[in-house]
């Protein structure tokens, strides 16, 4: 505690009542007593109730006070004079020992609160790529390697990009195959990412290879079918391009994609934008969830893609010589290769932000 030395108080008169002189003697037990009461109190709240007994409105320097009515009148100033010179010093102790308790309190909390820097830090759980959009990456990256750049395109489509640029003619059964969901003026939200092709071959020349990625929509639901789902476009344009061209290119994919012993094999198809046409199966292990090899007794086929030789009247629609050139395209579901991946069963699974489920991959 600070020195408690007391200012000298005013000399009473020598003809001080014997109220005043009696006030007087109780005047210099005020600091003593009220330093020890905070000397004594050992935290905040203690501290709290002293200050509150000292200096309170009912506290005992307003008892004090309260005695001034029995003085004589002339004295009243002399008493109140002392007294106030008592309450600044009751003050000033109460003001030192609060911030003494401060600065244990402070302290205190610093060791309970002391952090080890050379202890390592507790992990932070980091958040991490969508499956879909790991298979999206892998996918892309596997063509890019083998010369296709990447394009872009919009999601909602005029009917002729989406259809009929593509040999699909507007009483075309095929367009019975995919439900579609129309807008207006002749718009719809693209069935496919076909039409990127459409749109590279229109303002580009060949020789070109491209792949696009992005959201399709068709109306349908189910545990294998999405109303909207990921989907890639690939295509080849070049002089000379052929069916063989076409098959090497796969196999690459596959067995890249799934490992260089997995089954593949081609079944003829048809698609009204390729001719001939084909869709792509790869041999698949339904209880391991994996690929299979040619001869594993658990083997069944699996679709993964379509594919074929860009029909002559697509290249026409684009402004491209038939004559001089040919290529092939082919169309897959990132969301049909995920779940081939990583043993999906559910499409819908990889649309429900489930953190069950995305935090497995």
């Amino acid at each position: 505690m600070a020195d408690t030395t007391q200012t000298e108080s005013p000399a009473a008169p020598t003809d001080a009542s014997p109220g005043l002189q009696a006030l007087m003697a109780d005047f210099k037990k005020l600091t003593p007593l009220a330093q020890a009461d905070f000397a004594s109190a050992d935290d905040m709240k203690a501290l709290d109730e002293a200050r509150i007994e000292w200096l309170g409105k009912k506290g005992k320097l307003a008892d004090m006070n309260r005695r001034f009515k029995e003085l004589p009148q002339q004295e009243i100033p002399i008493a109140g004079k002392i007294l106030n010179q008592h309450k600044a010093q009751i003050i000033r102790l109460e003001k030192e020992r609060r911030e003494e308790l401060e600065a244990k309190e402070l302290e205190q909390r610093l060791v309970a609160e002391a952090i080890d820097v050379t202890m390592p830090g507790a992990a932070v759980p980091l958040g991490h790529m969508h499956p879909l959009l790991q298979t999206r990456r892998q996918v892309e990256g596997i063509f890019r390697n083998m010369g296709f750049r990447i394009v872009e395109g919009p999601e909602i489509e005029s009917e002729w990009v989406n259809f009929d640029a593509l040999n699909i003619a507007s009483d075309h059964p095929a367009r019975d195959m995919q439900d579609t969901f129309f807008t207006d003026r002749g718009r719809v939200l693209r069935t496919h990412t076909s039409g990127n092709q459409i749109r590279t071959m229109m303002t580009g020349k060949p020789p070109m290879a491209v792949i696009s990625t992005g959201r399709v929509y068709r109306c349908d639901s189910d545990p294998t079918h999405s109303p909207m789902f990921m989907q890639m476009e690939g295509f080849l344009v070049d002089r000379n391009v052929s069916m063989a061209h076409l098959k090497g290119v796969l196999m690459e994919f596959v067995h890249a994609l799934y490992g260089p012993d997995t089954a593949v094999q081609f079944r003829p198809s048809f698609f009204p934008f390729t001719e001939p046409s084909a869709e792509v199966d790869i041999g698949w292990n339904r209880e391991k969830g994996g690929a299979a090899k040619v001869g594993d007794p658990d083997m069944q086929w699996m679709e993964i893609l379509g594919c074929g030789m860009i029909h002559p009247n697509v290249l026409k629609n684009c402004g491209i010589d038939p004559e001089e050139w040919t290529g092939f395209a082919f169309g897959l579901g990132i969301d049909r290769i995920a779940m081939l991946k990583y043993g999906i069963k559910d499409i819908r699974l990889l649309y429900e932000n489930d953190l069950r489920f995305l935090t497995q991959f």
